[in-house]
């Protein structure tokens, strides 16, 4: 009884792992410009059971990568959790131009665009971005 018990918690194990690792939104995407022109590279992967997002690199309007920026390394996206269909929601995303958090959703829009959204007022209110997958 205790070999089918560990059998079945191992097939378990490794049912969450691969399901988790094949992640869509997993990946390298480039964000839209912010009001100086500039645009970030993040890198979105799991982490724990949900999803999070680190800047990965920066760049100027000119696309010369800003080695210096401050920001490099931190998340920008944490907690999100796959709703299915390549939606996301329950995380929290970090505007760096404004250094405010905000609750958020995401979704995929074929496999090349994430359509990330900052949200207030329980959701009433949302402001958002269409990233564009680097890798």
């Amino acid at each position: 009884m205790n070999k089918l018990a560990l059998a079945a918690a191992a097939a378990l194990v490794t049912l969450a792992t691969g399901a988790r690792a094949d992640d869509p939104v997993d990946g390298l995407w480039k964000t839209q410009p912010g009001d100086t022109g500039g645009y970030l590279h993040v890198s979105i992967g799991p982490c724990g059971s949900a999803v999070c997002g680190t800047i990965d690199s920066a760049f100027d309007k000119d696309g010369n990568q800003q080695l210096d920026y401050e920001n490099l390394g931190k998340n920008i996206i944490w907690d999100m959790v796959a709703d299915g269909g390549g939606s996301y929601s329950g995380g929290k995303i970090w505007a760096p131009d404004r250094d405010k958090t905000y609750n958020s959703k995401m979704s995929l829009d074929g496999q090349n665009n994430l359509t990330v959204k900052g949200c207030v007022a329980g959701g009433l209110i949302c402001r958002g971005q269409t990233w564009t997958r680097v890798q």
